[in-house]
Parts: C-alpha cells; sequence; structure tokens
C-alpha cells in the first residue's frame, strides 16, 4: 500500500547524523558563539544599569557614595536629579536600541541574500564591538556624558547587531536541513541563552573595578570573535565540495523529512530540498523580495506573535537584574548571577520543545502548550518570596515556558518558513523572511520596553507581570490559526495510521 507523504517520513534523527561531517560540527560551534557574543554584550548594558544610574544621579542622593569636595567637580558626570529619571532614561534606551535593531533587521535580511554571508557577520561584530568600548568605556575614561551621544550611540549599535541573527540562522539553515531541524535549531538557539550567562558572569567579575571594565572585556571578546568568524565560517556545503541539503549518494532526497511545515502537504514528494544561500554558476537563483516574503504563508502570523513573546522575553533580559536588586535589595552582583536561570530554563525548554516538534512534525501546538504554562509561570513569579534559591526555581520554570517558544520561533520557525515549497529552487529567502520575523518581534520588544518603566513607575511591578500576562496570551491567539490547522492534519495522520493498520 502507498502511504501518503505524511506517513512517510524519516526519523529526524536519522536525516540528521547521515549528513553530519565534521564541517556541520564547525559551522554550528561558530554561528553559535558568534551570536552568543553579540548577546554578552547586549546583557552587559542590563547587568550594569545600577551602576550607570549611580554614576549618572548626584552623589548627595546616593547613600553609598561619599561626600567629595569640591561638590561641582566629582558631580560634574551626572545627568539626571534623581534615580527615578535615570531608570526611565536607560529604558529610553533599551527602546532606541531596539527599534533601531529591528529597522536593521529587515535591511540585514535582504542584504544577508545578496552579499556573502561571512563577510556581513563579521562587519557587524567588530563594528558593534568598537560602539560598545565607545558607548561604556572611553565616554567614562573621558568623563564625557552626553544624553545624545549615548541616543546616537546606541541606536549605530542596534544597527550593527542586526546583521547577527538573520545571518547565522541564513547559515544553519544552508547546513542543516529539515530532518532534525527542531532539535538541532532548539539546541543551537541557546546561543542567546549562553550569551546572556557569559555576559553576565564577565560583567559580575569586573564589575568592581568600575562599570566601564565590564564593557571593555566583552567588547574586546566580540571583536576577537568577529574576526575568527571572517577567516573560519564556511556559509554553505557547496563552498568545500560537499552536496547541497537534501542531495543523496543514490540522488535521492530527504523526502517529507525536508519539507517545509507551512509548505503544502499534498506537493511532490520528489521535489528536491535546495540550499538558500550556495550559488550555482550556471543558474544562481534570485533574491525574494521584502513584500513577497512578507506574503509567505505564516509569517505575518508568526510575525505579530513574535512580537508578542519578544517583547516578555526581551523585559526579562533586560530588567530582569534591575528588577531583583529594585525589588528585594539584593546586591548589584548577586541580581546578575541569579538572573542566569532564567537563561538556563530558556536552554532546557527550546531543546526539549524542538525535539517534541521534531517527533509530531508539528511546532504551532506544541508553542501553544507551552505559553499555556507561562501564563501560569508569569503569575507565579510575580508572587516570589525574598528566598533566592525559590526565586531562581520559579526564574528557570518560566524562563523554560517562555524562553523555548521564543528561540523556536526565530530559529526553526523561521528556517521553516523561509524554505516554503513557493520559493523552492529559485529564490533566496531564508534571511529575509528571518529578519521579517525578528524584526517584527524586536518593534514589539522595542515599545515593550518603554512600557515596561513606564509601568512600573506609575502602578509597580505587579502590574509589570499582568502585562506579561497579557502579551503571552496574546502570542496565542496570534498563532491560533496554525494551532487549529496542525492540530487538524495531526488527527488526520493518526486517521490514515489507524486504517493502515
Amino acid at each position: 500500500m502507498a502511504f501518503p507523504g505524511s506517513l512517510r517520513r524519516q526519523p529526524a534523527n536519522r536525516g540528521l547524523v547521515s549528513h553530519c561531517t565534521h564541517h556541520h560540527i564547525v559551522v554550528f560551534l561558530l554561528t553559535f558563539f558568534s551570536y552568543s557574543l553579540l548577546h554578552a554584550s547586549r546583557k552587559t548594558f542590563s547587568n550594569v544599569k545600577v551602576s550607570i544610574s549611580s554614576q549618572w544621579t548626584p552623589s548627595c542622593l546616593n547613600s553609598t557614595a561619599p561626600e567629595l569636595r569640591p561638590y561641582e567637580l566629582w558631580n560634574s558626570s551626572h545627568l539626571f536629579p534623581n534615580a527615578e529619571e535615570a531608570t526611565l532614561f536607560l529604558g529610553t534606551l533599551d527602546t532606541i536600541f531596539l527599534f533601531s535593531y529591528a529597522v536593521g533587521l529587515f535591511v540585514s535580511g535582504i542584504v544577508g541574500d545578496r552579499l556573502n554571508l561571512r563577510w556581513v557577520l563579521s562587519f557587524g561584530m567588530c563594528s558593534s564591538a568598537l560602539v560598545v568600548f565607545f558607548f561604556g568605556t572611553l565616554t567614562e575614561w573621558l568623563h564625557f556624558y552626553n544624553k545624545w551621544f549615548y541616543c546616537c550611540l546606541w541606536v549605530v549599535n542596534g544597527l550593527l547587531q542586526s546583521t547577527g541573527w538573520p545571518c547565522v540562522v541564513a547559515v544553519m539553515g544552508n547546513w542543516f536541513g529539515k530532518a532534525g531541524r527542531g532539535f538541532v535549531f532548539g539546541l543551537w538557539s541557546a546561543c542567546a541563552s549562553v550569551g546572556n550567562i557569559l555576559g553576565a558572569f564577565l560583567a559580575s567579575c569586573v564589575l568592581k573595578y568600575g562599570y566601564e571594565y565590564a564593557f571593555l572585556v566583552t567588547a574586546s571578546v566580540q571583536f576577537a570573535g568577529g574576526v575568527i568568524v571572517f577567516f573560519g565560517l564556511l556559509t554553505s556545503p557547496k563552498e568545500v565540495g560537499l552536496p547541497e541539503l537534501g542531495a543523496d549518494e543514490d540522488g535521492g532526497v530527504e523526502e517529507d523529512a525536508n519539507r517545509p511545515l507551512m509548505g503544502d502537504d499534498d506537493a511532490d514528494d520528489d521535489d528536491r530540498n535546495y540550499s538558500i544561500q550556495a550559488t550555482d554558476t550556471d543558474n544562481q537563483p534570485k533574491a525574494i523580495g521584502f513584500f513577497q516574503a512578507c506574503c509567505l504563508p505564516g509569517v505575518v502570523l508568526y510575525s505579530l506573535a513574535y512580537a508578542c513573546l519578544k517583547l516578555v522575553n526581551y523585559s526579562f533580559f533586560f530588567w530582569l537584574p534591575f528588577y531583583l536588586s529594585n525589588n528585594f535589595g539584593w546586591k548589584e552582583a548577586e541580581a546578575d548571577q541569579l538572573s542566569i536561570w532564567y537563561d538556563v530554563g530558556g536552554i532546557i525548554g527550546g531543546t526539549i520543545q524542538g525535539l517534541i516538534s521534531d517527533v509530531l512534525q508539528k511546532r504551532a501546538p506544541v508553542l501553544a502548550i507551552s505559553l499555556l504554562f507561562a501564563v501560569g509561570s508569569l503569575l507565579g513569579y510575580s508572587r516570589s518570596p525574598n528566598s533566592k534559591p525559590v526565586n531562581a526555581v520559579i526564574m528557570a520554570i518560566t524562563g523554560f515556558f517562555i524562553g523555548g517558544p521564543s528561540n523556536m520561533i526565530s530559529s526553526a520557525i523561521s528556517a521553516d518558513l523561509g524554505r516554503q515549497d513557493l520559493v523552492k529552487g529559485s529564490s533566496e529567502a531564508l534571511a529575509t523572511v528571518t529578519g521579517i520575523v525578528d524584526g517584527t518581534g524586536s518593534i514589539g520588544a522595542a515599545v515593550g520596553q518603554y512600557l515596561v518603566s513606564l509601568i512600573q513607575e506609575n502602578l509597580g511591578w505587579m502590574w509589570v507581570f499582568y502585562f506579561f500576562v497579557l502579551m503571552t496570551s496574546s502570542t496565542i491567539l496570534f498563532i491560533s490559526p496554525l494551532i487549529v490547522r496542525e492540530i487538524k492534519l495531526l488527527l488526520h495522520e493518526r486517521r490514515l495510521r489507524m486504517l493502515a493498520e
């Protein structure tokens, strides 16, 4: 009996193991750590907010600062009359960064599909490292403090950092096919969380010498990483003479195991997979247009969903250390180290949920279940007692149910959307689609950071968590059509299996 394509899918592990070489491992590690370093430099800013706020506030309002004379000299660096205004400006910087980051993502995705991904990624890493050095280290060494200068530098930093994600997802999409993509990308997307952990560790180690050294260390490491990427990264298998994705020695393909989730389930099973960035001297594919990418099935819905989810995820990223210090009175270095547990939960959540989605061959139902639990974990964390062990456990659980879905949408699902049958073999779309999804998410996150600071200042932290619950529920609402569609497909496949038996 000839079974439908959905019942003849190869096991994810089989497709993954059969195509894995040492080049795949090198690409995995280089793209992993390149984005980790980008995130580490971002995390540094969130981890030293208390120190920056103290530096920008007059010492007469800072109980821990000694009273030094002459007053005008020792207080020349203060930008704000009180800590509340300094905190609001820090939230404004987060918003500025994310808006410029969002705009840059839309552009970087298009550029990444047209230029060499290695050049674009390396340029972004090295240039961003220089900007971070100017922002946090050089201005402090020179005692130069100016709000407009800080804003301009953070706009440039957002644009430069936006080159990272579309490029690394596109490179990973070229090397790893649909077989096992949920698990591979789930594990690989931990790069952001590892970067957060690395940034928190580096910042806490040198913070006692001054916040400028936290920026110096992370910027130096990121610049070195950009140099390594420039000389070591392979953007596609064809650069080392390996076959394109899905092409086996016997001329077969990874059939349904490599078909994007958003593709037509009734499409020809013998269609070959393809490589987004690999060039062919005889027939080089043209890059897909921005509006064409927006019209691909699922792109708009997942983009809107990710805008709500990234708002919550990045609020934890930007504000968690500050919240722990402000709400519980814990030392800044202790809050930095404790915030790591949110990222640990995100790493585990992204990997496990990606593996489950591989087994089901469906992503949306896994996301929905995780996000429903996320609502409960957010309410639980908002009432966490003043206990570090209890707070760490609930924080990790929250990271599992929020960070996991966020990692899946921004990596595996973006790769699925960018490799649909509608663009197969004729267009380059992966970096463009990734830029659209992540760019829309960053717009939501940018608006959210300013709203978080306003809600916290006027209503308190409890209402901030209620706001997070609303945004998480909105995420489920946006992907509900996809959830219904994929559940129907699962039930249909189950009925076919029962008839086949």
